[in-house]
């Protein structure tokens, strides 16, 4: 792990809760690389804040223990990864394929780039636990709202039939995504794209049959 940038003290230094983001993005970084390294299992609150270069009290305060580690993390993931999303299909204009296209490569790229975080919220999440598999069910639930929100208000026929079809959709880019980051099939994270439109374009076609 790289040495964090060091914050400033004194007069100089920034306010409480800028300091506070500070520690929670380092805890989240070396949380990240715990789990990823160890599994949920055998990973601690000892070894994150040990990862972090920071004292377990320090960690305690941001989080109960590791399990609200890991679900704060998740939820971070997907609320970054649902911006990221948005901004790239607003920005792809107001053809629907074209907004569901940016808006998956923005997806996959964003796994590509940050591939331990996707692997935590994806994979290592299943082993934490009732509490964290909801968060992570949730984070699918929004998705797919989002998507079938977004086809019904653009796409040329009626867009998904139900929500259960965009969540179908959502499920399945998510175990794709799993596969690729467990067993590196396909050889890049792009190659899913073509799959991906395949899956959607093709459920919201019969939707509208």
């Amino acid at each position: 792990m790289t040495d964090p940038l060091p914050v400033p003290r004194g007069r100089h230094a920034p306010p409480l809760e800028v300091r506070l983001e500070v520690q929670r993005q380092r805890l989240f970084d070396a949380a990240t690389a715990v789990f990823v390294r160890l599994g949920y299992a055998e990973a601690s609150a000892e070894a994150i804040s040990r990862e972090a270069g920071m004292s377990k009290a320090t960690f305690y305060e941001h989080f109960a223990n590791k399990e609200e580690c890991v679900m704060a993390l998740v939820d971070h993931a997907m609320d970054q990864t649902l911006i990221r999303m948005l901004d790239a299909a607003r920005r792809a204009g107001d053809d629907w394929s074209v907004r569901h296209r940016a808006g998956v490569r923005a997806f996959l790229e964003l796994v590509e780039s940050a591939p331990d975080t996707a692997r935590v919220a994806l994979i290592e999440v299943v082993g934490a636990g009732p509490r964290a598999l909801e968060r992570r069910d949730r984070a699918l639930e929004i998705m797919a709202q989002s998507m079938y929100e977004d086809a019904r208000r653009g796409a040329r026929d009626s867009g998904f039939a139900t929500v259960d079809d965009a969540y179908a959709c959502v499920g399945a880019i998510f175990e794709l995504t799993s596969r690729q980051l467990r067993r590196g099939h396909p050889p890049r994270m792009g190659d899913l794209e073509p799959i991906v439109e395949r899956l959607v374009l093709g459920i919201v076609a019969q939707s509208g049959t």
